[in-house]
């Protein structure tokens, strides 16, 4: 079906859950006054991303006031945004939920952590396990966190699992220069996502974060890519910023009628060639 995506490009404050939260329903509201049926927020919206110590403090269960705080505001909008998430047995993970008409429609745990250069997510953060896609008003849908996406097998499972939306939600910070003087890590993602697209026959949201920590700046640059690999709306880079755009579903079905990828895949030869590949490791 169609529908209007909202992508709310925040600034979240690094371990200020209230204010983080507050930040949230001001947007929510601007969403639902501009007739968007679902709103986006980054990767650990509620929290901040480089948290290190943090973490156990600013950890919310699932029936946490916060959560159930934004569980009700999915009642009127659709939700998707980032915190990170304690769990019964006391594990942290960096998690993003999928909200719904007043329900928990998915929660996903992110399952690639990186711990390299600047990042040190192993150190405070348990890993998820698995990539599901899941049904929405909307449309099938699978969800993934920044460096999840980085990782072909993980949108490739949520494309054979039948997503036709791929939502990603990021903290990607700034970093290197490319060949046109933009940022490198701007220029890489927009090449990943609008490959995704195309390669999965599927739109990608992708809601990344600005703003500073730690001497870090995150570039923003959300961005709605059509199952044509073409942009369909942009956030400013390295600024706040709030855009909306009308997904049409006429664009998914032209797209899956012309270059029908997905129709010709080989789910049978993958997962044979991979077992092959497991037993001659093991071996």
């Amino acid at each position: 079906m169609d529908f209007t995506v909202a992508l709310a490009q925040i600034k979240p404050k690094l371990g200020c859950v209230a204010d983080n939260l507050g930040m949230i329903e001001a947007a929510v509201e601007k969403g639902i006054g501009e007739g968007a049926g679902l709103v986006l927020f980054p990767e650990l919206a509620l929290t901040g991303y480089f948290l290190k110590d943090l973490v156990p403090d600013v950890a919310l269960s699932l029936d946490s006031p916060e959560i159930r705080r934004l569980i009700e505001l999915s009642r009127r909008i659709s939700i998707a945004a980032g915190f990170v998430e304690a769990s019964a047995d006391y594990r942290f993970f960096n998690s993003a939920l999928y909200l719904e008409d007043g329900v928990i429609r998915h929660l996903h745990r992110k399952v690639y952590l990186p711990t390299y250069g600047l990042f040190d997510e192993q150190r405070y953060l348990a890993r998820g396990e698995r990539f599901r896609a899941f049904d929405t008003r909307f449309g099938r849908m699978g969800m993934l966190i920044c460096e999840d996406m980085w990782h072909l097998s993980a949108p490739y499972i949520l494309a054979m699992d039948g997503a036709m939306t791929i939502i990603c939600l990021s903290s990607s910070p700034g970093r290197g220069i490319s060949a046109d003087d933009s940022l490198g890590s701007t220029s890489a993602w927009q090449r990943l996502t609008a490959t995704t697209a195309m390669f999965f026959n599927c739109r990608v949201l992708y809601c990344n974060r600005v703003g500073y920590e730690d001497g870090v700046n995150f570039w923003g640059g959300s961005e709605l890519v059509t199952p044509a690999g073409t942009v369909a709306v942009r956030g400013k880079i390295l600024e706040e910023d709030f855009v909306s755009a009308h997904v049409e579903e006429g664009d998914l079905r032209r797209e899956r009628i012309f270059s029908p990828m997905m129709r010709d895949e080989n789910l049978s030869v993958t997962m044979k060639e991979l077992r092959r590949i497991e037993m001659e490791r093991d071996c």
